[in-house]
């Protein structure tokens, strides 16, 4: 995943740093590597690491004042400033009928691997101001849900 990003980053002529993180420290650490940068915004990998830790990280953005995008809806409602990412009850679903499928005796190697189908974008309207970010009415208008 890091290769696509980098590799589209470069086409948009778009300098981008990794950041890595596996502990708290790392999480804080990192936001002191980012802050230092001019101009720079935050891209949340999906992660359950990032997920348990999503308060942290929405709350060390809002104080270093970083414009960050996150994979989960879960992570603007706690402060973010938006998430964009797979419909996690349509997901559910699908898996529980893969479950059904092989309840019923399908083989599950016979099964075609499934990829979402449905993605949800939530934009944090509160944290968009506080950050001084005027959001285009274009993305308001296709947003699942606007926090305000």
């Amino acid at each position: 995943m890091s290769r696509d990003l980098q590799a589209r980053a470069r086409s948009l002529e778009v300098q981008l740093q990794l950041l890595y993180a596996g502990t708290d420290r790392e999480i804080d650490a990192a936001f002191t590597t980012l802050t230092s940068k001019s101009g720079g915004a935050l891209l949340v990998n999906a992660d359950p690491f990032f997920f348990i830790r999503r308060a942290q990280i929405t709350a060390l953005a809002a104080l270093h004042a970083v414009p960050a995008i996150y994979y989960d809806r879960e992570f603007a409602v706690s402060g973010g400033l938006i998430s964009y990412g797979a419909d996690l009850p349509s997901v559910w679903g699908q898996a529980g009928n893969y479950v059904a499928r092989i309840l019923k005796g399908d083989k599950p190697a016979d099964l075609p691997v499934a990829q979402p189908t449905k993605f949800q974008l939530v934009i944090n309207l509160e944290i968009a101001k506080r950050l001084g970010l005027a959001v285009p009415p274009t993305l308001l208008a296709t947003a699942n849900e606007v926090i305000e």
